[in-house]
């Protein structure tokens, strides 16, 4: 029989990226399904590292990509909402969480693939309700990881027929070692453990691999499967590093553990498949199972050691933005409204500093476009929406105990200046998208123009920092300057339109240039309001 490597190639590229589609968008719709409360889950569920595993698997089984649940978790330690001993065990979680996609394959279900694709359709088109059209892109990609794996089966049916993938599967059957590299090269190269351990199990399905080369690729999978992590922390901060290199070498030490035990380990499995009466594909999702199950148990206890190990193999401080509250502890609701108010502002102070520093960022990426400067600002942004509904499911509990005069508008200025620290926060992520506008769209300021921004940006920095010192203070002079500074905002905003609109006339500006100009005086202009709004509730305080 003639081997027509072009058919063979264009069925298994074909099907993997219908396969990749299929994990992809069945993922999407079981986020969406979940009320993409991802962070939620993460924030309640890490508390101790057992939790910290549990939310793993949970986060994991929700994006089906144990990848994407790393990512998520590197990009939160970066941010300082875990801590590095909590990623840990999440990312030993998000290992056992992959293994579903295993036993979904090992289901073998291929032949009813295009019905499933078409009753997906069918809820994705013929019906407006979100939910249904949740459930829909679920079906749709189920019915498509399927309708991959079955042309990638067709497309490797050839293989058997070749002699060098033959000599290959020979030398991965007496060599583990050769079967780890095929399984983490390949890994590597398509960023998707779940797909190539769904071709293990064809290949295993087909006949065309051995129980003894399976193993080791399968091995190989899980430690190539780290690459998106580590990609993903390349420039971000030390603790996210640390979070990454810890997953590498979680399944460094699971890989060399059961390299050790491999001959007990194929015995195991071909008795457990016997045992059973597994097909050739849910024995891969057996072993895949077993494998990320017992190397969790067997390190879970080690969580310290492993932390230890990253902290010296990546040395160095590492400046964190705490997103978690530090203050806002129930029980002083219970002994004193007043007391529960006082940490109440003390949070509220440290949003302020926050918006405060964001601001200083967003200015900095106006002048430097460093991306360092962009992620930092929406960060803190991000950061302080998350203080915003801390702080005021906080201050209604506080609103249920009994307050005297004084704490009730102390409860009220809080309430009110926690939603304008936010809005400051949103303005300030305007400003940052503006900017990222400019950088992508090549738009050019005039020198003048920069200028002035900077001019303006000092000004609304200043005038911010002083409106969170007079609230710490309760300083009604600093207050009364947060007032004459924000009439210096208000009319340095309509002297600088002018100018622009001057620029335009001579032709040194351009509209793009203009708009960005313009909308960027706008946000920091409505940054000093919400400043004088934080000034006015502590000039409040003045009998």
């Amino acid at each position: 029989m003639e081997l027509d490597i072009q058919k063979m190639i264009f069925e298994f590229i074909g099907g993997l990226g219908i396969f990749l589609f299929g994990i992809k968008y069945m993922g999407d719709g079981l986020q969406r399904s979940a009320g993409d409360k991802l962070r939620d889950i993460l924030d309640k569920f890490t508390t101790n590292p057992l939790m910290g595993v549990l939310a793993g698997i949970i986060v994991t089984v929700l994006i089906q990509s144990s990848s994407g649940t790393t990512v998520i978790t590197v990009g939160l330690v970066s941010a300082g909402f875990m801590s590095l001993r909590q990623a840990i065990g999440v990312i030993m979680g998000a290992n056992i969480g992959t293994t579903v996609t295993a036993f979904i394959i090992g289901i073998k279900i291929s032949d009813y693939a295009l019905p499933i694709i078409a009753v997906g359709a069918i809820l994705l088109f013929f019906f407006k309700n979100k939910r249904i059209h949740n459930i829909g892109q679920i079906v749709f990609g189920f019915g498509a990881l399927f309708f991959g794996l079955e042309l990638m089966g067709d497309g490797m049916k050839p293989l058997r027929s070749l002699e060098a993938f033959h000599d290959l599967t020979v030398s991965m059957s007496s060599n583990p070692l050769l079967g780890v590299l095929v399984g983490t090269i390949f890994t590597v190269i398509v960023q998707s453990s779940s797909a190539t351990i769904g071709i293990l199990q064809e290949l295993f399905g087909q006949g065309l691999l051995d129980i003894k080369a399976a193993l080791p690729v399968l091995f190989g999978d899980n430690i190539g499967t780290t690459i998106t992590a580590v990609l993903a922390s390349i420039g971000a901060s030390v603790a996210a590093r640390r979070a990454a290199l810890t997953h590498v070498i979680f399944n460094l030490i699971g890989t060399t553990i059961f390299l050790i035990f491999l001959p007990l380990f194929t015995v195991f499995m071909q008795f457990l498949q016997a045992k059973l009466n597994l097909n050739p594909e849910m024995t891969i999702a057996f072993a895949h199972g077993t494998f990320n199950f017992s190397n969790t148990i067997i390190q879970l206890p080690l969580i310290g050691v492993l932390a230890w190990i990253v902290t010296k193999l990546i040395p160095g401080e590492d400046s964190v933005i705490e997103y978690k509250a530090k203050h806002l502890d129930p029980i002083f609701i219970e002994q004193s409204s007043s007391i529960a108010l006082g940490q109440a502002k003390e949070e509220v102070l440290r949003m302020g500093k926050f918006a405060t520093v964001g601001l200083e960022a967003a200015r900095d990426y106006q002048m430097t476009f460093s991306q360092k400067n962009a992620d930092t600002a929406l960060q803190l942004e991000d950061a302080i929406n998350n203080l915003d509904r801390k702080i005021t499911d906080y201050l209604i509990l506080i609103s249920r105990s009994e307050m005297s005069t004084a704490e009730s508008e102390e409860h009220s200025m809080l309430m009110d200046t926690v939603r304008d620290i936010e809005r400051i926060g949103d303005h300030f992520e305007n400003v940052v998208e503006l900017v990222g506008y400019q950088i992508t769209n090549k738009v050019k300021l005039t020198d003048s123009a920069k200028q002035d921004l900077q001019e303006m940006f000092d000004l609304t920095i200043q005038t911010l920092i002083d409106a969170i010192a007079a609230l710490d203070d309760k300083d009604t002079s600093l207050a009364s300057k947060v007032l004459r500074s924000e009439e210096q905002i208000d009319k340095m905003e309509r002297t600088l339109r002018k100018k622009h609109i001057l620029r335009i006339n001579e032709g040194s500006c351009t509209g793009s240039a203009g708009i960005v100009f313009v909308d960027i005086i706008s946000n920091l202009e409505r940054i000093g309001d919400h400043s004088v709004n934080i000034a006015e509730a502590v000039l409040g305080y003045r009998d």
